[in-house]
């Protein structure tokens, strides 16, 4: 078995338990759940469903490219929402992101978010090249 490369970047917020931003083994990535958090400041984002997604596909983003990734190289996502009823507004900011690349994806509505937050997305990559 391969080794085991954990991925930390101060361009995505730290992990918040004991845990690591993502890993890497075989060429492929695992990115942990990222919450709308602002690497910088620490601070939530806190503004609606649209605002709070666009904060946690940058720190998505940030994580894959330390990783060797990228948006385009994701082969899987999974979304967890607080409420189901914001899917459309989360969804229109999904696409913007993937654009034509459409990875494989599941979204569940999910009570108890890390932080009190209204989304969370986690994916599977490949290591680009």
């Amino acid at each position: 078995m391969s080794a085991i490369q954990t991925v930390q970047t101060h361009r995505a917020p730290a992990a918040i338990g004991p845990y690591s931003q993502a890993v890497v083994v075989d060429a492929w990535i695992y990115v942990s759940g990222q919450i709308p958090l602002d690497p910088e400041t620490g601070e939530q984002e806190t503004g609606s469903v649209a605002e709070q997604t666009h904060r946690v596909f940058k720190n998505l983003r940030a994580v894959l490219e330390e990783a060797g990734g990228g948006l385009l190289t994701v082969v899987k996502t999974t979304v967890f929402l607080s409420d189901m009823q914001t899917f459309q507004e989360m969804n229109g900011v999904y696409a913007e992101y993937f654009g034509d690349h459409r990875p494989a994806r599941s979204t569940v509505e999910a009570a108890g978010l890390p932080k009190g937050v209204d989304v969370e997305i986690d994916a599977i990559a490949r290591v680009a090249g």
